[in-house]
């Protein structure tokens, strides 16, 4: 049995840099609302009392990009000045343009539909070039790694006991991190978890201490995961008053392992948030995700990493390669043969077969955009269990 150690993090909504996507993403949803065949890639930053909101949307909706700033920061909990960010106040500057004419004529016309290959889906060419990884394996209910499961619920639980008024005395801003021990590939126990949350400035430490442990640490961490060698981080610090975009400035796209596998599995380096499904660093990694979660789902293997890579303007990727680590009766050559058969990868299919022109994508800008079945998007289900162990079972 060979013992090691593994750590994931997470972040609350409140952090700079999930205001950022939520913006983005909220901003992308209210276009793609009006006009779903958008072109949008839209970035934000934060800092101390101003948005920037930047980048390049084609569309014929029309939108008050600022009013949905300003709402998706009030919604967040930054609505008052004693947080010293206030979505009724801050400045907001936008710089946006529309696509660039020399991106969009790759992805309005395949490389295959210029030569030809009139299929319907050869309409759409990827959006950029690339590579795009998805995992999942059977640590948890939901298919993912535990330790950015466990990551993420106390992240939303933060969250959760700010709003409801349980622990009134939270701020928006806060960060979660887990250690889990495992022998070999089993889970033994949670070793380390760390919570930095910021709060009022008249509350102590040691009741932000004991109110985090029982409200949130408890709440959500199986008790049998903990034992008397579990180590508690909760405020390290001592004091986390200063925070959000006060404290430091935030970005959309730079929590692209927060929002994805904690870490556990390679990732292409895309982000996700602002992004619309033309664009493969994000609808490719869902994908992704949806393949090597039927294929964990279906018992085909133990744990799975996915890889799909993109030229711009081609619909087909140029590359599918599957990983079991071992972990299948499947070679992994079978594996990327079957799931070349069962999966139609080109960008208009994976849009299509995953609903992604109707998904709501503001609420995977924070606590991560896999493993959220609770969400119900496309990417989450396992509808193609049966397909894929019919094209195993004739190779």
């Amino acid at each position: 049995m060979v013992k090691h150690f593994f750590t994931s993090e997470s972040v609350t909504e409140g952090h700079p840099d999930k205001v950022c996507d939520q913006i983005s993403d909220a901003i992308l949803d209210a276009v793609l609302q009006q006009d779903e065949h958008s072109r949008v890639a839209c970035e934000t930053t934060v800092t101390t009392g101003m948005v920037h909101i930047m980048g390049e949307i084609s569309t014929k909706a029309t939108v008050d990009v600022t009013e949905i700033a300003r709402n998706v920061i009030k919604e967040i909990g930054y609505d008052n000045s004693q947080c010293g960010f206030d979505g009724n106040n801050c400045a907001i500057l936008t710089s946006l343009d529309a696509q660039s004419a020399d991106i969009a004529m790759g992805v309005d016309a395949s490389y295959e539909l210029k030569d030809g290959e009139n299929d319907s889906y050869n309409q759409l060419g990827a959006g950029d070039q690339g590579m795009m990884f998805g995992y999942a394996c059977d640590e948890t209910p939901e298919l993912m790694p535990a330790a950015i499961s466990y990551a993420h619920k106390l992240a939303k639980q933060l969250s959760a006991v700010r709003k409801n008024g349980t622990l009134g005395y939270l701020r928006p801003d806060g960060k979660t991190q887990v250690t889990v021990e495992y022998n070999d590939d089993e889970i033994v126990r949670i070793d380390t978890i760390v919570v930095s949350t910021q709060h009022d400035d008249d509350v102590t430490l040691e009741q932000i201490r004991g109110d985090i442990k029982k409200y949130v640490i408890e709440a959500v961490i199986p008790k049998e995961l903990m034992d008397e060698n579990t180590k508690f981080y909760i405020n390290p610090t001592g004091r986390f008053v200063i925070g959000g975009p006060v404290g430091d400035s935030g970005l959309t796209g730079r929590k692209i392992i927060v929002d994805t596998y904690g870490g556990y599995a390679r990732h292409g380096g895309g982000a996700f948030s602002g992004k619309d499904p033309t664009k493969v660093d994000r609808s490719a990694a869902y994908a992704a995700r949806y393949v090597a979660k039927n294929l964990v789902g279906a018992g085909i293997a133990k744990k799975c990493e996915v890889q799909f890579a993109y030229a711009i303007g081609v619909a087909k990727p140029v590359s599918v390669f599957v990983d079991s680590f071992g972990t299948s009766k499947y070679s992994n050559e079978q594996l990327a043969n079957a799931v070349n058969k069962v999966f139609d990868l080109r960008p208009a299919a994976i849009i299509e077969n995953l609903n992604l022109r109707k998904t709501k994508y503001q609420p995977t800008a924070a606590y991560g955009h896999m493993g959220r079945e609770e969400l119900n998007v496309a990417w989450e289900k396992l509808d193609k269990t049966e397909e894929l162990k019919k094209a195993l079972a004739q190779q």
